[in-house]
């Protein structure tokens, strides 16, 4: 394929995370001087970049069985749907992003018809988690996996999975440096960030957690500032849930004001998930938690993985403390909150860990141009 002849992607994004990776690689393919012509699904940033969706993505933004089995329906129509307008359209490249158990299906769908089309997955499935015998299933419908944590290539080969390339993380190259001498010591208050999570089960299974636990904090005679960034999707439904908050965090909107809280934070309180690495990267000591839908605690055997923390993963040792399912006691987070508060070993612990966490991530090059070159190079072969 010659450079100025445009390169045909089938996007399939299914939630907000999906779309600002999207949006990043069509900057790196204009920084690269590539043409493409992308259509498939998107969300409202890669729109905003003239990103024609077949249908609204909010659609696909579902997360724990429950909440799968009560969408099934709907789902399989759109899988059908969407493997069908691939089909029809025939691009260069399928490009998969997010929604593994929704784009899986439409590759598989893909695969029959279309055999020599070339099927590209960004970000690796979370085979480190659970359910490892996926990485060798999915060699049947997916060329290539780009991953953006510096183990799973590796990973990948022993589990027979797909040939895989580390292209980056994409917060490696946006957050700025930290001096980490601004962040040994807390403020004479501290600025604690609160963050529930960015899908809907997330906000209904952590928020009462998250309000029980400022409660005790403030019982104990702690004076703190709190801030809850809001995702744009869930923040009216954080507002009202709120209302009714003894001690009401300053809720944030936008992802400016949210970059700015993480400037300034202390300490944080967060859902385990790419907010992790985030503070991490900015250099904020946190507890991770996490609580699982009513259908994955039945199940919940088949996780393997030995944490649920990305700098955990990164760093391979615990640098994040993390409080899992019923352990997320408001009591006990507490208590752990006031001890990073402190001058003490368990702040520094952290902050020597987030330093060996940003050398592993720090690159020359931007994750997205490494991605892009490399689906520009797939194809061309």
């Amino acid at each position: 394929m010659a450079l100025s002849e445009p390169l045909k992607i089938y996007f399939v994004v299914g939630e907000e995370s999906g779309d600002a990776l999207g949006v990043k690689l069509l900057d790196a393919f204009d920084n690269l001087s590539k043409p493409i012509h992308s259509t498939g699904l998107a969300g409202q940033r890669m729109k905003a970049r003239g990103v024609d969706s077949l249908f609204d993505i909010s659609e696909l933004s579902v997360m724990g069985l429950s909440a799968v089995v009560s969408k099934l329906p709907n789902l399989l129509k759109r899988i059908n749907q969407t493997a069908k307008d691939v089909i029809d359209k025939n691009p260069d490249v399928l490009l998969l992003i997010d929604s593994p158990e929704f784009s899986y299906r439409v590759a598989k769908k893909v695969r029959k018809k279309l055999p020599d089309l070339k099927i590209i997955k960004y970000v690796a499935p979370t085979v480190w988690a659970w359910r490892p015998g996926r990485a060798k299933k999915i060699k049947a419908y997916i060329d290539h996996i780009m991953a953006i944590l510096p183990f799973e290539p590796e990973l990948l080969k022993e589990l027979d999975g797909p040939d895989a390339t580390y292209v980056g993380h994409p917060l490696a190259s946006e957050i700025p440096e930290i001096d980490i001498k601004q962040k040994k010591k807390c403020r004479k208050i501290p600025k604690l960030v609160v963050l529930p999570g960015s899908r809907r089960i997330e906000i209904k299974l952590l928020m009462p957690v998250i309000r029980d636990t400022l409660q005790v904090l403030i019982d104990r005679g702690n004076t703190m500032e709190i801030y809850l960034p809001a995702v744009e999707k869930l923040e009216n439904e954080i507002r009202e849930q709120v209302k009714s908050w003894n001690i009401k965090p300053v809720i944030l909107s936008g992802e400016d004001a949210k970059k700015k809280a993480f400037m300034e934070a202390d300490i944080a309180l967060t859902a385990s998930g790419t907010a992790t690495l985030e503070l991490a990267l900015y250099k904020v000591p946190m507890i991770s938690i996490y609580k699982l839908d009513r259908l994955m605690m039945q199940i919940r055997h088949l996780i393997t993985a030995w944490t649920t923390a990305l700098p955990n993963l990164i760093a391979d040792y615990p640098v994040v403390p993390e409080r899992l399912n019923e352990n997320t006691h408001p009591q006990h987070l507490a208590r752990m909150i006031e001890r990073l508060v402190l001058d003490g070993e368990e702040r520094q612990i952290q902050l020597k860990g987030f330093e060996k966490i940003a050398k592993k991530l720090s690159q020359e090059t931007s994750g997205a141009t490494v991605a892009a070159q490399k689906i520009i190079d797939l194809v061309a072969k």
